[in-house]
């Protein structure tokens, strides 16, 4: 190694600190500050007054059943929206990878949702999923209805709200995992295809034999953040439901908001949070571990 690789080893320290010191600052420090927390009583308004309660807050939380309607329901939204969104994006994908200036311009109108604040997308939604009521109607239940389908209560009715609200994400995130999938189809050998298409390989099958088995990091990259997108989930069904009809839509981060900021208690909030965050660890761990994630 020369003097001058040495010298340029020794600077790199000084050129991450800073980012180190954001890290350590705005990350680290507060998550073991809420660590530490889920082990005692801390309100809120005076943290300093805490007192150690060992496991009762996380035994306190299975005993809760918002808790566990909380917990329920993001499991549920994530297996609704995971492998339905993956699976869309990825034909989106490959319909519209293309090189022609027509095709460009739909990748954009696909990915314009991705880019609105989503407060006005849940808003607007609320109105598209408007049940009858006098005279007026939403535009979901009147296109329904060409096909002969009564009204449906979408956000009032249990069964339906959590379905309802999960197809308006897919409609909302689609259009990024489609962009992720376009990058990686530029990755696909055309000298494969082209062979697969001379030995007579459809379409269908060039798909499945070539292009998924060339795109598996991408899919495993895909599943993994749209599978943490959907755990994080709170606006949609904060802003279009507050949670209900009876917890239908409640989840676990509107349930850690209201643990902090309406209960006041902060140690079970903590002990809630650190739930999630072992949730979500665990899951992406298992998927790469299951998936088996190949590196070059």
């Amino acid at each position: 190694m020369t003097a001058w690789e040495r010298a340029l080893g020794r600077s790199a320290g000084w050129f991450l600190a800073p980012a180190l010191a954001l890290l350590a600052v705005f990350v680290v420090w507060p998550l073991v500050r809420a660590g530490v927390w889920s082990f005692t009583n801390a309100d809120l308004l005076s943290p300093e007054r805490a007192r150690g309660v060992g496991l009762d807050n996380y035994t306190g939380l299975w005993a809760d059943g918002r808790f566990r309607s909380a917990f329920a329901n993001t499991w549920i939204f994530a297996l609704l929206v995971v492998p339905a969104q993956t699976v869309a994006a990825f034909f989106l994908a490959l319909w519209v990878n293309r090189p022609e200036r027509a095709w460009r311009w739909l990748r954009a109108v696909f990915f314009v949702p991705v880019v609105i604040a989503m407060p006005v997308l849940a808003v607007l939604w609320t109105l598209l999923y408007q049940p009858a009521q006098g005279g007026e109607m939403g535009p979901v239940n009147a296109a329904l209805g060409v096909f002969g389908v009564p009204p449906q209560a979408w956000l009032r009715d249990p069964a339906l709200a959590l379905p309802a609200i999960a197809f308006m994400s897919i409609w909302q995130g689609v259009g990024l995992q489609m962009m992720v999938f376009l990058a990686g189809l530029q990755g696909v050998s055309k000298e494969l295809l082209e062979a697969a298409r001379i030995d007579g390989a459809g379409a269908a099958q060039r798909v499945w034999h070539v292009v998924v088995p060339a795109m598996r990091n991408t899919i495993i990259f895909v599943v993994t953040v749209t599978t943490i997108l959907a755990f994080r989930i709170f606006v949609q069904p904060y802003l279009m439901t507050r949670g209900g009809p009876g917890n239908s839509t409640l989840s676990l981060i509107q349930s850690v908001y209201e643990m902090t900021f309406v209960s006041q208690d902060l140690g079970r909030a903590c002990a809630a949070a650190m739930v999630f965050l072992v949730l979500v660890g665990v899951l992406t761990w298992a998927q790469r571990r299951v998936l088996k994630e190949e590196r070059e």
